[in-house]
C-alpha cells in the first residue's frame, strides 16, 4: 500500500473540508448511539472525529466491532464542526480494516506510573506523551537552527571515550577490545579542539551519566547540545545562551499552543521569558539562601501549600463519595481517572512538605565552597518570572577546565542558567582555561593525570586563544517549558536508576 497515494493528514482536514478524502490511522477511541458511531481516529498528525451512520451499513458494522487501537482506512466527506477534536469532522462512506489489535493494555481507566512506564512503547501513542514529543522535536530543531543561522559548523564527538569529562565518579564503563572505555559525559573537550579550527561549533547527541540520584531532574541518558566558540569571553557566552533559550521559546510558542494547553501550561509565563534575563553571582545567591527575608517566603509559601493540600484531600473525599453514586460506566471510570490524579497530586505534594523543612534548614546553612543543590536552585528559582545567570562559583566546586576569575583566584568564570517556576539548572557553560599551566595545576588538583589528556592539553600547546561554550539539556529544558513533574516523560524511553525497560 502506497502510504501517501490519496490520502491526507487529520493535520490538514480544514484545507478539504468539503471534499472526499481518505485517512489512514488507528482507533483511538469510540462511541455510538441511535443508529451512530463515532470513531476518534489518530494518524501521528492529530485525532478526528469520523461519524458513521447505520444506513452506511457496511462500514457500520466493521465501526461498531472494532476494538481499540486497530489499524483502518476511512472515506468520507469532511465538513466543519467546531465540537469535534480540532474543528473538523468525517463523515464516514467506508471503512476499510488493515488489522484487528488485541486486547489494548492501556484502557481508559486510572494506571499507575509505572504501568505506563512499563508499557511506554504503548503508551506513547496517547495524547500527552505525543504532545510532548511534538515539542521535543520543535525545541530540537529550534536549537539546532538557532546555532546553523549563526554560522555554527555540526561536529560530531565520540560516545566511547578514553577518560572523564566532568565528574570520573560518574562515569559509565564499557569493554573496548583490550582496555576499559567509558560513555561519554560531554562532547566538550572535543568540542574545545574543533573550535580552534572551525571558529564556532556545536555538537548534539546522547549523553551518559552514572549518577546514582532518584530525583525528578536526572535521568542517567540525556540528549544535549553544545556549541563552543573561539575567541570568546563569559559575557559572550551568556549573550549566546541567553538568545538561544529566547528563540527556542518563541518558536515552541508559535508552534505548540494547542500542544502547551492541552498539557496544562500556563502560556503566559513562558512569555515573559524575554531578555535581559536575571543575573547573580554565587556570592549572591548565597547570601539570599541564607538571608531572613527568603527563611520568611519559604515558611509562608509552606504554609500555602499545606493548604492546597489539605483543599486536595477534602476534594479527594467528596469524588469518592461520588463515584459510588454514579451507575453509568463512562461517568464512573471518568470520575476515578480524577480520583487517580488527585491521589498523585496528593502524594507528591505531601513529600514535598515533609522535605521542606530540611531544604530551609540547608538553605539558611549555606556555606560558600559548596555547590548549589537542587532544592537551592529550586529557592532561587522560584523567586523570579525569568530566567536565572548564576555566575563565578568557587573553584573547588566545578569543573577542571574551567577558566579562573582574574579579580578572585578562589572563583572560576562559568555561569549556570535557572530555569524560573523553581524548573531549576538547564544550562550550565563556562569561559575555558586557556593557559596551559594553569590548566594542568587544575587538573592536578581534581586527580587527573594530566598524561591522560595529552591531546586536550595540545590545543593550549598551539595557537591557544579564550574560548568558551555551555551545554543545554533537552530534557530539563523539555520539563521546565511543557511544565513537567518529572523529567521521565520528556524522553521517548527514559532511562533512570531503576528502568531500563523497555
Amino acid at each position: 500500500m502506497n502510504a501517501d497515494a490519496g490520502f491526507v493528514q487529520i493535520k490538514d482536514l480544514a484545507a478539504h473540508d468539503g471534499r472526499d478524502v481518505s485517512i489512514h490511522g488507528w482507533l483511538f477511541g469510540k462511541r455510538s448511539g441511535g443508529g451512530v458511531a463515532f470513531l476518534q481516529i489518530r494518524d501521528g498528525s492529530g485525532i478526528c472525529q469520523c461519524v458513521v451512520e447505520s444506513s452506511a451499513e457496511d462500514a457500520f458494522k466493521k465501526a461498531s466491532e472494532l476494538p481499540h487501537e486497530s489499524s483502518l482506512i476511512v472515506r468520507g466527506i469532511v465538513r466543519k464542526d467546531e465540537r469535534a477534536i480540532g474543528g473538523y469532522e468525517i463523515a464516514v462512506s467506508s471503512v476499510e480494516i488493515i488489522h484487528i489489535a488485541a486486547e489494548y493494555p492501556i484502557t481508559r481507566k486510572a494506571h499507575g506510573i509505572d504501568f505506563l512506564m512499563s508499557h511506554r512503547h504503548l503508551w506513547l501513542r496517547s495524547r500527552r506523551p505525543t504532545a510532548i514529543l511534538r515539542i521535543r522535536h520543535t525545541l530540537i530543531k529550534a536549537c539546532r537552527d538557532f546555532f546553523d543561522n549563526r554560522g555554527f559548523t555540526l561536529v560530531d564527538t565520540p560516545i566511547l571515550v578514553a577518560g572523564a569529562g566532568e565528574d570520573a565518579q560518574t562515569l559509565f564503563p564499557v569493554e573496548y577490545f583490550d582496555r576499559k572505555a567509558f560513555l561519554a559525559q560531554t562532547g566538550q573537550l572535543y568540542l574545545e579542539s574543533a573550535c580552534l579550527a572551525l571558529g564556532k561549533v556545536y555538537c548534539f547527541g546522547p549523553t551518559f551519566r552514572a549518577e546514582k540520584s532518584k530525583t525528578r531532574r536526572h535521568l542517567t541518558e540525556f540528549w544535549m547540545i553544545e556549541p563552543e566558540v573561539a575567541f570568546a569571553e563569559l559575557d559572550d557566552v551568556i549573550a549566546l545562551a541567553e538568545d538561544m533559550v529566547c528563540y527556542v521559546v518563541e518558536q515552541v510558542l508559535a508552534r505548540h499552543q494547542d500542544d502547551l494547553t492541552f498539557l496544562g501550561r500556563d502560556i503566559e509565563a513562558l512569555r515573559k521569558v524575554k531578555k535581559p534575563f536575571i543575573r547573580m553571582t554565587y556570592g549572591e545567591v548565597a547570601e539570599n539562601l541564607r538571608s531572613a527575608k527568603t527563611k520568611d517566603w519559604l515558611e509562608k509559601e509552606m504554609m500555602r501549600d499545606k493548604e492546597k493540600l489539605q483543599a486536595l484531600i477534602d476534594e479527594l473525599g467528596r469524588l469518592e463519595k461520588q463515584v459510588d453514586a454514579v451507575k453509568k460506566t463512562a461517568q464512573k471510570d471518568k470520575i476515578q481517572i480524577q480520583i487517580h490524579e488527585l491521589k498523585e497530586n496528593i502524594e507528591d505534594l505531601e513529600a514535598d512538605l515533609h522535605n521542606r523543612p530540611a531544604h530551609i534548614a540547608s538553605a539558611q546553612a549555606f556555606e560558600f565552597g559548596g555547590d548549589l543543590g537542587g532544592s537551592d536552585e529550586t529557592i532561587i528559582s522560584k523567586q523570579f518570572d525569568k530566567p536565572v545567570f548564576v555566575t563565578d562559583y568557587p573553584r573547588e566546586a566545578k569543573a577542571f577546565y574551567m577558566k579562573e576569575s582574574v579579580q578572585d583566584k578562589r572563583l572560576v568564570r562559568n555561569m549556570d542558567l535557572l530555569a524560573p517556576e523553581g524548573y531549576g539548572e538547564i544550562i550550565g557553560g563556562s569561559q575555558r582555561e586557556e593557559n596551559l599551566d594553569v590548566l594542568v595545576t587544575r587538573m592536578k588538583e581534581k586527580g587527573l593525570n594530566p598524561e591522560d589528556y595529552d591531546w586536550y592539553l595540545d590545543v593550549r600547546k598551539y595557537g591557544s586563544v579564550p574560548h568558551g561554550g555551555f551545554g543545554l539539556g533537552i530534557e530539563r529544558a523539555l520539563t521546565w517549558i511543557c511544565g513537567l513533574k518529572h523529567v521521565r516523560e520528556t524522553i521517548p524511553f527514559p532511562r533512570t536508576m531503576g528502568r531500563i525497560y523497555p
